[in-house]
């Protein structure tokens, strides 16, 4: 007699389900016969905290209650490894998937439902043709294959997105929203999603992340200058930058690593004055406090070349209260300028004591590249220029 082999559920994460149940577990008085929840007594449960009224803040679009039907649709795909295209299949620790974004996205809730650390996407930007659409916005795993070709499996074709679209934004909205609520899902409490859009949707973009993340998880948008030379054909401006949209899961429980300085930021750093410690900035030893402020800060410091007593002036007092000022007198931290007789001290900052740098939301292409340096390198890997067209599209 053999074994029945084991079988396994190939349905993605129900994540509507999920959420019944959580709520009934929160609040066992609400389900009704049949495991349903009543949403009048989750009212009264809830008391104040409902909004019951007809006008809300938010955001709505023709085909939002449709993404939320998208959102709970199973899906039935199936991954498939692929050894014979792989690099070190048995040993390597990456993984690329290959597939309709959406439904990838469907079936890694399983594996991967709050376990990642950090998502970037690079979504399409909705600039009229890059975004490619099924007409009947029914999506499934072979519709990757589809997309690229246009034409769905009946032969249909698909339209490209263009402005003179009634639905231009809808469209986009429809795309991305089911996408970001999925993604979010897969992240852990102290994971952070990237998003690259330009000035097209950025605002849309904001607002539903607002929605699908919460306004009070928002981290920054950086600047990308991602042009070297301007447009000089541009009718109005030269668009030279996109944006990086950041949000956290949780903003009280991220913070980005710090940088390590570059050489220009080292450059500054100089020794004139041979310290043992090495090489140093200086930095004003004045805040921006008044001395009705802050008056314990409003004290005089001798200039030791002088003899001179140097009060702050009272709208800028001194940064350090007398107790730290006397410390950094006796480790010799006052700078006095280069002879000794500024009208006021800078403190010295040494290199060696610097902590790594705070990453800054303006991103210059000197710092992290440009599309031209993308396109070269991608030259060197796909090797001909219609493929690194279509390569930077479908990305």
């Amino acid at each position: 007699m053999h074994d029945e082999p084991d079988k396994f559920d190939l349905r993605s994460q129900d994540i509507a389900e999920d959420k019944r149940q959580e709520l009934l577990r929160l609040f066992p008085e609400v389900r009704t016969e049949g495991g349903k929840l009543d949403f009048e007594r989750l009212k009264l449960a809830l008391g104040e905290t409902v909004d019951t009224g007809r006008e809300r803040y938010g955001m709505s679009w023709p085909g939002k209650a449709d993404c939320f039907r998208t959102i709970q649709m199973p899906s039935l795909g199936t991954l498939r490894p692929s050894p014979a295209e792989s690099v070190n299949f048995d040993t390597s620790e990456n993984l690329i998937i290959e597939g309709d974004n959406l439904e990838v996205l469907k079936l890694l809730q399983k594996s991967y439902l709050g376990k990642v650390k950090m998502i970037y996407i690079d979504p399409p930007y909705n600039t009229g043709n890059d975004f490619i659409y099924p007409d009947n916005y029914s999506e499934s795993l072979r519709t990757y294959l589809e997309y690229t070709g246009q034409v769905d499996a009946e032969g249909r074709k698909f339209g490209t997105n263009t402005d003179a679209d009634g639905r231009f934004h809808s469209k986009w909205l429809n795309m991305m929203y089911p996408r970001l609520y999925l993604a979010r899902n897969l992240l852990r409490e102290d994971g952070v999603i990237f998003i690259s859009i330009d000035n097209q949707e950025e605002d849309n973009l904001k607002k539903i992340c607002n929605e699908v993340f919460g306004e009070e998880n928002y981290i920054t948008t950086i600047v990308w200058q991602k042009k070297v030379s301007p447009a000089n054909d541009a009718q109005w401006f030269s668009s030279d930058h996109d944006y990086v949209v950041v949000y956290a899961r949780n903003k009280q429980m991220w913070r980005p690593e710090r940088l390590e300085r570059s050489e220009s930021q080292t450059a500054y750093y100089k020794n004139p004055d041979n310290d043992s410690r090495g090489p140093w900035n200086s930095a004003t030893y004045t805040c921006g406090k008044t001395k009705d402020e802050r008056p314990n800060l409003f004290y005089p410091i001798t200039n030791p070349n002088t003899g001179e007593k140097v009060l702050p002036k009272e709208t800028a007092v001194w940064k350090y209260g007398e107790k730290a000022t006397d410390q950094h007198i006796a480790e010799n931290r006052l700078y006095w300028g280069a002879d000794g007789t500024a009208q006021f001290p800078r403190i010295k900052l040494f290199l060696n004591e610097m902590d790594k740098v705070v990453p800054r939301s303006i991103w210059s292409y000197s710092d992290v590249g440009h599309t031209q340096e993308a396109t070269n390198e991608l030259g060197k890997v796909i090797g001909k220029p219609s493929l690194i067209h279509q390569s930077l599209h479908a990305s």
